[in-house]
């Protein structure tokens, strides 16, 4: 070993041993005949003492050092005359007796400091550089503790670790395949997995009955802060379960996560419908960390001469508290947030309720004094209060109060990412009609679409509906909820292969169709299949919600820009026309 110890370890008992460390250069502080070094690797910091004067040849390397030039030291651990209780090792400082440098270092393109002056773009193109950094570091270490703790608690719930094949079937069911031509079977393509679903499954009739696998995956969709090309999931499935039984063993590894990592205990988990999560939240992933639920005032408002909520679908409303201090200009700024393409709404209408009791509304033309104490009513509102209303197409209209809800809990700063508030989101619809989903493929719009995926059971009691009123069956499925962020969702499967059939029947797939897609699962069916469910928790996104970050990327050790390009090795880029031939495949302009 090139080293005795790392930067991160020597304390105050250590003081007159003589170590030999490695590392890089953070910072030279030069004080005229001493020069004090910070010296870095993957563990901390410690300081270097220099006597210039004491040394000419250790003089001459100290004066060509810059940063991140890769340096050993050897030398006596003394005791710091001006402590740094902000580090670890702020005790203490070497006396260096001896200097070698390892490689030297061009100017880094950006500053290597918690707080950096490099932009996104710029620490994407030198990732390696940007994992020097500590914060980035901590993410990856973060990162390695949820995934260590999370096989501790899966072995010793008796799981199994199997790996899956990542180069598959591509199926038209769910987001966009990853294709990868196939040199050796001419015109024909793998596809990478956007989960292991069917191996899973698979390995449910083989009988091993508790499997995971901590596994990437593949959707070639739409980026945002919390999506990329490839990610990684906690796959887990059980045979011979029910859905109780699923929601205790992973709110178990839930809480245990939580225990582990952060040393937080977290209660029971209550339990949301979808239903009544739209209802009162306008979405499915509710954040419960605060209240401020939907109210609709459909029955208050209508057929007062006011066409705007005259003519809605729906008119809903959400009661800040402590809010009513709002100015004009602050409205006015949230009306033009609400008229945002991305809600699109047509306006904002309010209600102030005042701390003398008295409610005024930006509709009194149309609402009277008694009229608006209704409001406050069904809103719950209390002097100080302000009472925040949309109206117009019911979907559109709940999706946007939504957004102005989480909006608003930010800017009351309701939405603190050092508390947790988690829950299961249970009963969602089996099926959507899709009108033309961006992120699917345009062959399936028109058609009823899988909720979660065309592997998941009905409730019991509603099979029969199947043959009725597909719209109306309710899954045998759940999410899991934190913070608004929906970390894990999961199902009791089919495992009957009259079922399955009927399910690819419904989604549109004819029986040669089902048969050549997913023939290998249905024979398998035939062979004794269990009865069989699971969960995946998107392992990124747990990682981001442990490290209060809003953005996965951050925790992901080469992650793609929002255009799906890694910019430190070019990715994707062209290939040579040789391999083109090879692969059989034409480019098109």
């Amino acid at each position: 070993m090139l080293r005795t110890n790392t930067c991160g370890e020597l304390r105050i008992e250590d003081i007159n041993k003589t170590v030999t460390l490695c590392g890089w250069v953070q910072r030279v502080k030069d004080l005229g005949a001493l020069t004090f070094i910070d010296l870095r690797d993957r563990y901390g910091i410690t300081q270097l003492r220099i006597n210039i004067d004491s040394d000419s040849a250790i003089s001459a390397k100290v004066k060509s050092l810059g940063r991140e030039f890769v340096i050993q030291v050897t030398g006596t651990v003394i005791e710091r005359e001006n402590k740094n209780k902000n580090n670890p090792t702020g005790d203490i400082e070497i006396t260096v007796s001896e200097i070698n440098i390892l490689n030297s270092s061009i100017t880094p393109p950006f500053t290597l400091e918690d707080e950096t002056d490099g932009g996104d773009e710029l620490r994407m193109k030198y990732r390696y550089l940007d994992l020097r950094r500590n914060v980035v570091r901590k993410n990856l270490e973060l990162r390695h503790r949820l995934a260590l703790e999370t096989r501790n608690y899966l072995d010793k719930q008796k799981f199994i670790e199997v790996e899956t094949p990542v180069l598959i079937k591509s199926t038209p069911e769910g987001a966009r395949d990853f294709v990868v031509p196939s040199r050796m079977n001419k015109n024909q393509f793998y596809a990478l997995p956007q989960s292991p679903q069917t191996f899973k499954q698979l390995l449910m009739v083989s009988g091993f009955d508790r499997y995971y696998q901590i596994v990437k995956c593949f959707r070639d969709e739409d980026l945002r802060a919390d999506r990329q090309p490839e990610f990684t999931q906690i796959d887990c499935e059980m045979s011979f379960v029910e859905q109780e039984d699923i929601l205790q063993t992973f709110e178990g590894l839930t809480r245990h996560l939580f225990k582990t990592v952060k040393n937080i205990d977290i209660p029971t988990l209550p339990r949301m419908t979808y239903a009544d999560a739209m209802k009162y939240y306008g979405n499915d992933k509710p954040d419960t960390r605060f209240e401020m639920k939907l109210i609709e005032l459909n029955e208050l408002v209508k057929n007062k001469n006011f066409k705007v909520f005259d003519d809605a679908e729906l008119v809903v409303a959400i009661c800040a508290k402590g809010a009513a201090e709002y100015t004009r200009k602050q409205l006015d700024e949230l009306t033009e947030w609400v008229k945002r393409p991305q809600i699109g709404a047509t306006g904002l209408v309010y209600a102030r309720h005042n701390a003398d009791g008295t409610i005024k509304s930006s509709v009194d033309k149309f609402y009277g004094e008694e009229e608006l104490k209704k409001w406050s009513a069904d809103c719950d509102s209390q002097p100080g209060d302000l009472i925040l209303v949309l109206a117009g197409k019911e979907e559109k209209t709940r999706k946007g109060i939504s957004e102005l809800r989480l909006e608003m809990g930010s800017r009351l700063g309701l939405r603190d990412k050092n508390k947790f508030s988690a829950l299961w989101v249970i009963d969602f619809p089996l099926l959507e009609w899709n009108e033309g989903d961006p992120n699917l493929l345009a062959s399936l719009a028109g058609r009823w679409h899988a909720k979660h995926h065309p592997f998941t059971s009905p409730k019991p009691e509603d099979v029969e509906l199947l043959n009725s009123d597909p719209g109306k069956v309710r899954a045998n499925a759940y999410d899991i909820v934190i913070n608004g962020v929906e970390v894990g969702g999961g199902s009791i499967r089919i495992h009957s292969k009259d079922l399955q059939a009927k399910m690819f029947e419904i989604l549109g797939f004819s029986k040669e169709e089902a048969q050549k897609q997913f023939g290998f699962l249905m024979n398998a069916f035939e062979f004794g299949a269990p009865p069989h469910g699971g969960i995946a928790f998107g392992f990124d996104r747990l990682c981001s919600l442990f490290g209060g970050s809003d953005s996965i990327r951050d925790f992901i050790a080469f992650p793609k820009n929002n255009s799906g390009r890694d910019v430190m090795i070019d990715s994707p880029a062209e290939i040579s026309e040789e391999q083109l031939k090879e692969l059989f495949i034409k480019t098109y302009e």
